[in-house]
């Protein structure tokens, strides 16, 4: 028998608790989290990409057990599971575990799908009764077995079950106990949609020397399509290799941006193998569709770099010298701000926001950046933005190359403009490189720095005024070298 053709799955469904015994809620829950930059997870929307992501969950779950073989249902489970690391046991070896299935709440009938092979009774629009057994399939329909025959319901509006009704993924067990009654299992598993990242914020102090105040915070996305209450959380920093493609995509959800209360003490740091974990002092809160924040450091001043950077070039070097007159001509006019500090510790990867104050002493952003996982003492560099006052104009104002001598000569006038009403010194970087063999052999201004692939001067600039950097290198090869002209 056949009924006609189904409209939308019900938004009311009513559920009988009984039939097949039903795992509680976690009594207690620990995730080891692992760090992802999927801008999805942290958006205030999304048109998806929340598979990113990747969290083991451990949980203590209190089980209600028959004596003897019997099915058990442990639903509350986040969308995306993979289902060949799951692991569940009984600590205390009252039960075990003969076959596990997981039913993944994902698509438009992902609540039907749970409960196949489960007694249900499908309703009309008035209330009444289309069928009644066992589902037997959904999808195109639902098909239901009844001792008088198969009935395929394609169009109901409400489903009606004689056991749990799944809101989410759900693991079927069959397990086999010792003795009735409840029990603890300990259930573990990854998941995706769940991620962390860094985020960092530096406000400038006033001054001539450059010092700001450093805040580091954890950002964590939830959008595994559970709540999580109570947890005890480990974050990861590193990039450990996931041989296994993503889980499939979870629907859209709304993210709300939440701050956690700073805990009386900060997250413990430790080695784990290559990375670094940092352990949460107390127990979080993370309700699907949020981004929580936890302090990383306790809050400080730190010494910094604040720069007007014109670099031209790379500090890649052929290999071979190269002769041609047009080779690496090419240069921008834009002046860059950047900042650089040392870490004060290990500084998983992250952003900065960096703020300074205006003339009303309000915090202003001026630029963001990503910075990379630094170890402590190593050196952490961001590019803020274009500097609006200067400009920079790059001519090459000399250029001979004598084959037979095998040498060439290179000069350049860097000429640097500033329109503000202050003076301004702006780091010149170039990076002489048609040959890794030079010399610098003339210049306006000393060079502060000076590497093998490296040229880096100091040019004040004078407010409303201009300054002019002159340099020359001379390049030499041996006779087992050939040139590309």
């Amino acid at each position: 028998m056949t009924t006609p053709h189904r409209t939308i799955l019900a938004l009311a469904c009513a559920t009988v608790l009984g039939g097949v015994p039903l795992a509680h809620a976690a009594d207690h829950a620990s995730m080891t989290l692992y760090r992802s930059d999927n801008a999805a997870l942290y958006a205030s929307s999304s048109n998806g990409g929340t598979d990113d992501g990747y969290a083991v969950i451990r949980e203590q779950r209190t089980l209600t057990l028959q004596s003897g073989t019997h099915d058990v249902v442990l639903g509350d489970l986040p969308d995306h599971i993979d289902a060949e690391a799951l692991a569940l046991g009984f600590p205390d070896g009252s039960a075990k575990v003969i076959s596990q299935r997981l039913l993944l709440a994902q698509g438009a009938d992902a609540a039907m799908t749970g409960l196949v092979g489960q007694n249900i009774t499908v309703l009309g629009s008035n209330g009444e009764t289309l069928a009644q057994g066992t589902l037997l399939r959904a999808g195109d329909g639902l098909l239901v077995h009844s001792a008088s025959g198969t009935t395929l319901v394609r169009q109901y509006a409400a489903v009606r079950a004689n056991s749990h009704f799944p809101t989410g993924s759900s693991l079927d067990l069959r397990v086999d106990a010792a003795r009735a009654g409840n029990t603890q299992a300990m259930l573990s598993y990854p998941t995706s949609g769940l991620g962390w990242r860094a985020a960092y914020v530096a406000t400038l102090q006033p001054g001539g020397s450059c010092r700001m105040q450093f805040e580091s915070r954890a950002s964590i996305a939830n959008r595994s399509g559970r709540d999580w209450r109570d947890v005890k959380l480990t974050l990861i920093s590193g990039e450990p290799n996931f041989a296994k493609d993503s889980a499939p995509r979870p629907m859209m959800m709304r993210a709300k941006v939440s701050f956690a209360a700073a805990a009386p003490a900060m997250p413990e740091q430790a080695q784990l193998a290559d990375y670094r974990s940092y352990t949460l002092p107390g127990t979080v809160d993370l309700p699907d569709g949020s981004v929580s924040q936890v302090p990383l450091y306790t809050p400080r001043t730190l010494d910094c770099e604040h720069t007007a950077l014109y670099e031209n070039g790379g500090t890649w070097t052929p290999p071979q010298p190269m002769l041609g007159r047009d080779y690496n001509t090419g240069s921008s006019n834009t002046v860059v701000d950047t900042l650089k500090f040392k870490a004060f510790d290990s500084l998983p990867a992250g952003y900065l926001r960096v703020l300074t104050a205006d003339r009303h002493g309000v915090p202003q952003f001026i630029g963001e950046g990503r910075i990379d996982d630094t170890p402590k003492g190593s050196a952490a560099a961001i590019t803020l933005g274009t500097a609006f006052d200067l400009r920079a104009n790059r001519k090459r104002t000399a250029f001979h190359v004598d084959k037979a001598g095998r040498t060439m000569d290179e000069a350049y006038r860097i000429t640097l403009t500033n329109a503000g009403d202050n003076a301004r010194t702006v780091t010149v970087r170039e990076h002489p490189n048609r040959w890794r063999e030079w010399t610098l052999t003339s210049s306006s201004s000393k060079p502060s720095k000076q590497t093998t692939d490296t040229l880096e001067f100091h040019v004040n600039v004078p407010a409303n005024g201009k300054a002019v950097l002159d340099y020359a290198v001379h390049y030499h090869w041996t006779a087992d070298v050939q040139p590309q002209s």
